[in-house]
């Protein structure tokens, strides 16, 4: 069991046999009667928010999780296969339960799994990937406006803006956290 006082942003948690990450954290020290702890917490599977008032002794479930590196392997119809790389163990994963995160995933990227109570709840990317490019519209020269982009389409199927001088074929970098581009991958 963990204290309230003892909670930092981030830190997981179990509430009513659920898993949760405190997303806000504040201690209230009131001039009479005890201190409290404001918190707010994002379910890890459904994203659902909640907010709790704790007093700073209370005791909230510390979490039996289990963090596993794993490597993305294929898509087959609508579900995602994992490979455990320790055991080789394979996991399926429905596309609810990857979320968008399918855009930034192409074979073999390494994932790591949160394991909670025997089933997984989420995957966390890299902060970067590099895919490539498979369709751009070509640059016309003359469309030199600052800060011009263009939708491109990458090897997962995903679609980001690019600046206009970008090809097709070219690889790119992209942050998994914002779905924004980087920068170009030298080949």
């Amino acid at each position: 069991m963990l204290a309230a006082i003892d909670l930092r942003v981030g830190r997981l948690v179990e509430l009513e046999g659920k898993l949760y990450r405190t997303t806000y954290y504040q201690s209230v020290k009131p001039a009479k009667g005890g201190g409290f702890v404001r918190l707010k917490f994002k379910e890890v599977e459904t994203g659902n928010q909640i907010e709790r008032c704790l007093d700073t002794e209370e005791k909230v479930g510390e979490p039996d999780v289990e963090d596993k590196e794993m490597q993305f392997l294929y898509k087959q119809g609508e579900n995602f296969v994992f490979m455990d790389l320790e055991t080789y163990d394979q996991i399926e994963l429905t596309s609810n339960e990857v979320g968008d995160n399918w855009q930034w995933m192409k074979d073999e990227t390494k994932v790591d799994m949160l394991i909670f109570k025997g089933r997984p709840v989420s995957i966390e990317l890299p902060i970067n990937v590099e895919l490539k490019i498979t369709h751009a519209e070509p640059w016309i020269k003359g469309d030199t406006a600052t800060g011009s982009t263009k939708p491109v389409t990458l090897e997962t199927g995903a679609q980001v803006q690019v600046p206009l001088f970008i090809k097709e074929g070219e690889t790119i970098r992209i942050d998994t956290r914002t779905g924004e581009y980087k920068d170009r991958v030298n080949s």
